[in-house]
């Protein structure tokens, strides 16, 4: 039988060493985005949350507010995750791969994402969730090491690390692609919802075929 106090303490832990890793990024100057940068994006939620958000990089609005997803792709996770998952933002934890706003919302650059990627790892350590679910080409591409666009690598789950991961499009997608897009996300946040109650993958390596 799991014991509360202990798992509490873990979270506490977990939190404390979240806390030290935000403050640790906050002065970054690893890549050049760190000049053009209003703050450094760190991450947001729950600490102890079994699922995990993975975005691409910051925007505009993210990068005023200090939040990932704070503007209409944003809106559109939130309301996602609602109805498909019923949970709210504070019970999961989103990050980006990228902490520091692209001029002009650009693509990162490789650079960039391997620059930023030791915090993500770490961010993945510390919350340690039991399915991970990647918003658009950079974040699955980055955490399943592959050139596979997400068009082909969405529809199923991964083992990744101790958890799942399930790839999905970015909400900027749904807002641009329709109904379909719209679609499509719906039944890959169905599948994230159901990898929860499923048991942890024994391997570490993402399941790429």
């Amino acid at each position: 039988m799991a014991d509360p106090l202990a798992e509490l303490r873990e979270e506490a832990a977990s939190c404390t060493r979240l806390a030290e890793l935000r403050e640790e990024a906050a002065s970054c100057t690893r890549c050049s985005l760190f000049e053009g940068r209003t703050q450094v994006v760190f991450g947001v939620g729950d600490p102890g949350a079994a699922l995990m958000f993975v975005g691409e990089a910051p925007g505009r609005d993210e990068d005023l507010a200090g939040e990932p997803f704070v503007g209409r792709s944003g809106k559109l996770l939130d309301r996602l995750m609602r109805e498909e998952i019923g949970v709210t933002r504070d019970q999961v934890y989103i990050a980006n791969v990228v902490k520091c706003r692209p001029p002009s919302n650009r693509d990162p650059k490789p650079e960039e994402v391997a620059s930023c990627g030791g915090y993500l790892m770490r961010q993945i350590d510390l919350v340690s969730p039991a399915v991970v679910v990647t918003l658009g080409n950079f974040a699955t591409r980055a955490l399943l090491s592959t050139t596979d666009g997400i068009g082909k690598l969405r529809g199923r789950s991964y083992p990744y690390r101790a958890s799942w991961l399930v790839p999905t499009y970015h909400p900027a997608a749904a807002l641009r692609g329709g109904g379909d897009v719209m679609a499509q996300m719906r039944a890959d946040f169905v599948r994230a919802k159901r990898s929860l109650h499923e048991t942890a993958p024994s391997t570490t390596d993402p399941g790429l075929s």
